[in-house]
Protein backbone atom coordinates (compact mmCIF):
# COMPACT_ATOMS: atom_id res chain seq x y z
CA UNK A 1 0.00 0.00 0.00
CA UNK A 2 2.78 2.45 0.93
CA UNK A 3 4.63 1.78 -2.30
CA UNK A 4 1.46 2.28 -4.33
CA UNK A 5 0.72 5.56 -2.52
CA UNK A 6 4.30 6.69 -3.10
CA UNK A 7 4.04 5.90 -6.81
CA UNK A 8 0.79 7.88 -7.06
CA UNK A 9 2.44 10.88 -5.39
CA UNK A 10 5.39 10.69 -7.78
CA UNK A 11 3.03 10.50 -10.77
CA UNK A 12 1.09 13.51 -9.48
CA UNK A 13 4.28 15.50 -9.00
CA UNK A 14 5.49 14.61 -12.48
CA UNK A 15 2.16 15.72 -13.96
CA UNK A 16 2.30 18.98 -11.98
CA UNK A 17 5.84 19.71 -13.17
CA UNK A 18 4.77 18.95 -16.75
CA UNK A 19 1.83 21.39 -16.55
CA UNK A 20 4.08 24.06 -15.04
CA UNK A 21 6.59 23.50 -17.83
CA UNK A 22 3.86 23.92 -20.45
CA UNK A 23 2.60 27.15 -18.84
CA UNK A 24 6.15 28.48 -18.56
CA UNK A 25 6.75 27.69 -22.23
CA UNK A 26 3.59 29.55 -23.21
CA UNK A 27 4.60 32.63 -21.20
CA UNK A 28 8.08 32.57 -22.72
CA UNK A 29 6.62 32.33 -26.22
CA UNK A 30 4.23 35.20 -25.50
CA UNK A 31 7.09 37.30 -24.09
CA UNK A 32 9.19 36.61 -27.18
CA UNK A 33 6.32 37.62 -29.46
CA UNK A 34 5.71 40.85 -27.53
CA UNK A 35 9.43 41.69 -27.60
CA UNK A 36 9.48 41.11 -31.36
CA UNK A 37 6.46 43.41 -31.78
CA UNK A 38 8.05 46.16 -29.66
CA UNK A 39 11.28 45.87 -31.64
CA UNK A 40 9.43 46.12 -34.97
CA UNK A 41 7.50 49.23 -33.85
CA UNK A 42 10.69 50.79 -32.49
CA UNK A 43 12.49 50.19 -35.79
CA UNK A 44 9.52 51.63 -37.69
CA UNK A 45 9.53 54.71 -35.46
CA UNK A 46 13.29 55.17 -35.85
CA UNK A 47 13.15 54.94 -39.65
CA UNK A 48 10.38 57.55 -39.87
CA UNK A 49 11.91 59.81 -37.18
CA UNK A 50 15.20 59.95 -39.10
CA UNK A 51 13.32 60.69 -42.38
CA UNK A 52 14.94 57.77 -44.15
CA UNK A 53 11.66 57.18 -46.01
CA UNK A 54 9.25 59.79 -47.35
CA UNK A 55 6.14 59.94 -45.09
CA UNK A 56 4.01 59.51 -48.21
CA UNK A 57 5.34 55.96 -48.48
CA UNK A 58 5.84 55.14 -44.79
CA UNK A 59 4.11 57.37 -42.24
CA UNK A 60 5.14 57.20 -38.60
CA UNK A 61 3.38 54.98 -36.06
CA UNK A 62 1.92 58.13 -34.51
CA UNK A 63 0.41 59.17 -37.84
CA UNK A 64 -1.17 55.75 -38.31
CA UNK A 65 -2.58 55.85 -34.78
CA UNK A 66 -3.91 59.36 -35.42
CA UNK A 67 -5.59 58.15 -38.63
CA UNK A 68 -7.15 55.26 -36.72
CA UNK A 69 -8.50 57.58 -34.01
CA UNK A 70 -9.68 60.11 -36.59
CA UNK A 71 -11.57 57.42 -38.50
CA UNK A 72 -13.58 56.69 -35.35
CA UNK A 73 -14.33 60.26 -34.28
CA UNK A 74 -15.95 63.48 -35.48
CA UNK A 75 -13.93 66.58 -36.41
CA UNK A 76 -14.39 69.96 -38.18
CA UNK A 77 -14.16 69.85 -41.95
CA UNK A 78 -11.66 72.76 -41.79
CA UNK A 79 -10.50 75.43 -39.39
CA UNK A 80 -12.79 78.03 -40.97
CA UNK A 81 -15.80 75.75 -41.39
CA UNK A 82 -18.49 74.84 -38.88
CA UNK A 83 -19.32 71.64 -40.78
CA UNK A 84 -18.57 68.48 -38.82
CA UNK A 85 -17.27 65.30 -40.45
CA UNK A 86 -17.50 61.90 -38.80
CA UNK A 87 -15.26 58.96 -39.64
CA UNK A 88 -13.98 58.38 -43.17
CA UNK A 89 -16.09 58.35 -46.34
CA UNK A 90 -19.14 59.13 -44.19
CA UNK A 91 -18.78 56.16 -41.83
CA UNK A 92 -16.80 55.34 -38.72
CA UNK A 93 -14.21 52.62 -39.16
CA UNK A 94 -16.18 50.24 -36.94
CA UNK A 95 -19.13 50.73 -39.31
CA UNK A 96 -16.88 49.86 -42.27
CA UNK A 97 -15.74 46.79 -40.35
CA UNK A 98 -19.29 45.69 -39.52
CA UNK A 99 -20.30 46.04 -43.18
CA UNK A 100 -17.44 43.73 -44.20
CA UNK A 101 -18.35 41.26 -41.46
CA UNK A 102 -21.93 41.23 -42.70
CA UNK A 103 -20.81 40.41 -46.23
CA UNK A 104 -18.46 37.72 -44.93
CA UNK A 105 -21.25 36.32 -42.76
CA UNK A 106 -23.69 36.01 -45.67
CA UNK A 107 -21.20 34.63 -48.20
CA UNK A 108 -19.41 32.20 -45.88
CA UNK A 109 -22.69 31.31 -44.13
CA UNK A 110 -24.19 30.09 -47.39
CA UNK A 111 -20.99 28.13 -48.10
CA UNK A 112 -21.17 26.53 -44.63
CA UNK A 113 -24.70 25.36 -45.39
CA UNK A 114 -24.14 24.09 -48.95
CA UNK A 115 -20.49 22.99 -48.79
CA UNK A 116 -20.94 20.03 -46.41
CA UNK A 117 -24.10 18.91 -48.24
CA UNK A 118 -22.34 18.83 -51.60
CA UNK A 119 -19.24 17.25 -50.08
CA UNK A 120 -21.37 14.61 -48.38
CA UNK A 121 -23.11 13.72 -51.64
CA UNK A 122 -19.79 13.59 -53.50
CA UNK A 123 -18.27 11.43 -50.79
CA UNK A 124 -21.19 9.00 -50.70
CA UNK A 125 -21.82 8.65 -54.43
CA UNK A 126 -19.12 7.89 -56.97
CA UNK A 127 -21.16 9.02 -59.96
CA UNK A 128 -22.02 12.35 -58.26
CA UNK A 129 -18.34 12.79 -57.48
CA UNK A 130 -17.36 12.01 -61.08
CA UNK A 131 -19.85 14.54 -62.41
CA UNK A 132 -19.07 17.43 -60.07
CA UNK A 133 -15.39 17.05 -59.14
CA UNK A 134 -14.02 18.73 -62.31
CA UNK A 135 -16.24 21.79 -61.74
CA UNK A 136 -15.28 21.98 -58.08
CA UNK A 137 -11.56 21.82 -58.88
CA UNK A 138 -12.01 24.39 -61.65
CA UNK A 139 -13.74 26.78 -59.24
CA UNK A 140 -11.09 26.22 -56.59
CA UNK A 141 -8.33 27.11 -59.04
CA UNK A 142 -9.90 30.39 -60.13
CA UNK A 143 -8.64 33.56 -58.40
CA UNK A 144 -11.49 35.79 -57.18
CA UNK A 145 -10.27 38.74 -59.25
CA UNK A 146 -10.68 36.55 -62.34
CA UNK A 147 -14.46 36.45 -62.17
CA UNK A 148 -15.44 39.48 -60.09
CA UNK A 149 -16.11 41.44 -63.31
CA UNK A 150 -18.51 38.74 -64.53
CA UNK A 151 -20.33 38.74 -61.19
CA UNK A 152 -20.78 42.51 -61.43
CA UNK A 153 -22.23 42.11 -64.93
CA UNK A 154 -24.64 39.43 -63.69
CA UNK A 155 -25.62 40.84 -60.29
CA UNK A 156 -24.67 44.52 -60.38
CA UNK A 157 -22.23 46.45 -58.19
CA UNK A 158 -24.33 46.10 -55.04
CA UNK A 159 -23.90 43.66 -52.21
CA UNK A 160 -25.35 40.71 -54.14
CA UNK A 161 -22.26 40.39 -56.33
CA UNK A 162 -20.07 40.62 -53.20
CA UNK A 163 -22.07 37.88 -51.49
CA UNK A 164 -21.58 35.66 -54.54
CA UNK A 165 -17.85 36.38 -54.70
CA UNK A 166 -17.31 35.51 -51.04
CA UNK A 167 -19.51 32.42 -51.35
CA UNK A 168 -17.57 31.16 -54.36
CA UNK A 169 -14.30 31.78 -52.51
CA UNK A 170 -15.43 29.88 -49.41
CA UNK A 171 -17.41 27.02 -50.96
CA UNK A 172 -14.60 24.86 -52.48
CA UNK A 173 -12.46 24.51 -49.31
CA UNK A 174 -15.48 23.42 -47.25
CA UNK A 175 -16.75 20.95 -49.84
CA UNK A 176 -13.29 19.45 -50.44
CA UNK A 177 -12.61 19.13 -46.70
CA UNK A 178 -15.93 17.32 -46.30
CA UNK A 179 -15.02 14.92 -49.13
CA UNK A 180 -11.62 14.23 -47.54
CA UNK A 181 -13.32 13.59 -44.21
CA UNK A 182 -15.73 11.15 -45.84
CA UNK A 183 -12.90 9.29 -47.52
CA UNK A 184 -10.98 9.08 -44.24
CA UNK A 185 -13.73 7.24 -42.37
CA UNK A 186 -12.55 3.79 -41.32
CA UNK A 187 -14.67 1.02 -42.82
CA UNK A 188 -14.57 -1.04 -39.62
CA UNK A 189 -16.51 1.70 -37.78
CA UNK A 190 -19.37 1.53 -40.28
CA UNK A 191 -19.29 -2.26 -40.31
CA UNK A 192 -19.37 -2.36 -36.52
CA UNK A 193 -22.41 -0.07 -36.47
CA UNK A 194 -24.14 -2.22 -39.12
CA UNK A 195 -23.40 -5.39 -37.17
CA UNK A 196 -25.18 -3.88 -34.16
CA UNK A 197 -28.30 -3.19 -36.25
CA UNK A 198 -27.83 0.52 -36.95
CA UNK A 199 -29.81 1.88 -39.89
CA UNK A 200 -28.55 4.37 -42.48
CA UNK A 201 -29.71 7.41 -40.51
CA UNK A 202 -28.03 6.18 -37.32
CA UNK A 203 -24.81 5.41 -39.17
CA UNK A 204 -24.87 8.90 -40.69
CA UNK A 205 -25.53 10.74 -37.43
CA UNK A 206 -23.44 8.60 -35.06
CA UNK A 207 -20.53 7.48 -37.25
CA UNK A 208 -20.15 9.49 -40.44
CA UNK A 209 -20.92 12.98 -39.08
CA UNK A 210 -18.70 12.77 -35.96
CA UNK A 211 -15.88 11.33 -38.06
CA UNK A 212 -16.23 14.03 -40.73
CA UNK A 213 -16.91 17.01 -38.44
CA UNK A 214 -13.23 17.78 -37.67
CA UNK A 215 -12.47 18.04 -41.40
CA UNK A 216 -15.57 20.17 -41.99
CA UNK A 217 -14.55 22.59 -39.23
CA UNK A 218 -11.02 22.70 -40.63
CA UNK A 219 -12.46 23.53 -44.05
CA UNK A 220 -14.64 26.27 -42.54
CA UNK A 221 -11.58 27.75 -40.86
CA UNK A 222 -9.63 27.77 -44.13
CA UNK A 223 -12.62 29.09 -46.07
CA UNK A 224 -13.21 31.95 -43.63
CA UNK A 225 -9.58 33.01 -43.85
CA UNK A 226 -9.64 32.87 -47.64
CA UNK A 227 -12.92 34.80 -47.79
CA UNK A 228 -11.51 37.45 -45.45
CA UNK A 229 -8.51 37.92 -47.73
CA UNK A 230 -10.96 38.25 -50.62
CA UNK A 231 -12.96 41.03 -48.95
CA UNK A 232 -10.77 43.75 -50.48
CA UNK A 233 -11.40 42.33 -53.95
CA UNK A 234 -15.11 42.11 -53.17
CA UNK A 235 -15.17 45.78 -52.15
CA UNK A 236 -13.14 47.23 -55.00
CA UNK A 237 -16.35 48.46 -56.62
CA UNK A 238 -18.95 50.25 -54.52
CA UNK A 239 -17.34 48.87 -51.38
CA UNK A 240 -18.21 51.78 -49.08
CA UNK A 241 -19.01 51.10 -46.32
CA UNK A 242 -16.49 48.29 -45.98
CA UNK A 243 -13.02 47.96 -44.49
CA UNK A 244 -11.62 46.63 -47.77
CA UNK A 245 -13.29 49.43 -49.71
CA UNK A 246 -11.89 52.00 -47.28
CA UNK A 247 -8.38 50.56 -47.64
CA UNK A 248 -8.67 50.73 -51.44
CA UNK A 249 -10.13 54.26 -51.59
CA UNK A 250 -7.65 55.67 -49.08
CA UNK A 251 -4.81 54.16 -51.09
CA UNK A 252 -6.01 55.77 -54.31
CA UNK A 253 -6.24 59.10 -52.46
CA UNK A 254 -2.67 58.72 -51.12
CA UNK A 255 -3.87 58.59 -47.51
CA UNK A 256 -1.10 56.18 -46.62
CA UNK A 257 -1.55 56.38 -42.84
CA UNK A 258 -5.23 55.47 -43.15
CA UNK A 259 -4.41 52.67 -45.60
CA UNK A 260 -1.90 51.16 -43.15
CA UNK A 261 -4.44 51.51 -40.32
CA UNK A 262 -7.00 49.61 -42.43
CA UNK A 263 -4.45 46.91 -43.24
CA UNK A 264 -3.67 46.48 -39.54
CA UNK A 265 -7.35 46.24 -38.66
CA UNK A 266 -7.90 43.68 -41.43
CA UNK A 267 -4.93 41.63 -40.23
CA UNK A 268 -5.92 41.74 -36.55
CA UNK A 269 -9.49 40.74 -37.39
CA UNK A 270 -8.19 37.84 -39.48
CA UNK A 271 -6.09 36.60 -36.54
CA UNK A 272 -9.04 37.01 -34.17
CA UNK A 273 -11.38 35.12 -36.51
CA UNK A 274 -8.93 32.28 -36.97
CA UNK A 275 -8.30 32.01 -33.22
CA UNK A 276 -12.03 31.98 -32.48
CA UNK A 277 -12.67 29.25 -35.05
CA UNK A 278 -9.74 27.23 -33.70
CA UNK A 279 -11.13 27.25 -30.16
CA UNK A 280 -14.65 26.61 -31.44
CA UNK A 281 -13.38 23.49 -33.20
CA UNK A 282 -11.72 22.34 -29.97
CA UNK A 283 -15.04 22.75 -28.15
CA UNK A 284 -17.13 20.99 -30.82
CA UNK A 285 -14.74 18.09 -31.50
CA UNK A 286 -12.77 17.54 -28.29
CA UNK A 287 -12.10 13.95 -29.33
CA UNK A 288 -10.19 15.00 -32.45
CA UNK A 289 -6.54 14.07 -32.23
CA UNK A 290 -7.06 11.73 -29.31
CA UNK A 291 -6.58 8.00 -29.48
CA UNK A 292 -9.73 6.17 -30.44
Amino acid sequence: MNSTHHEQEETSQVGLRHRRSIRLGRWRRLGLQLASLVAAVALWWAVTALNWVDPLYLPSPGSVLDALVRSNSCYPASESSSRILCGEQGYFMWEHLLASFRRIGVGVGCAIVLGPLVGFLMGRSRWVNSLTEPYLNFLRALPPLGYIGLLIVWFGIGDLSKYWLLFLAAFPPIAISTINGMRGIRADRIQAAESMGANSWQITTHVILPSTLPDILSGIRIATGFAWTTVVAAELNNGIPGIGGLAYVSGTQLQTALTIACIMVIGLCAVALDTALKYLAQLLVPWHGKAS
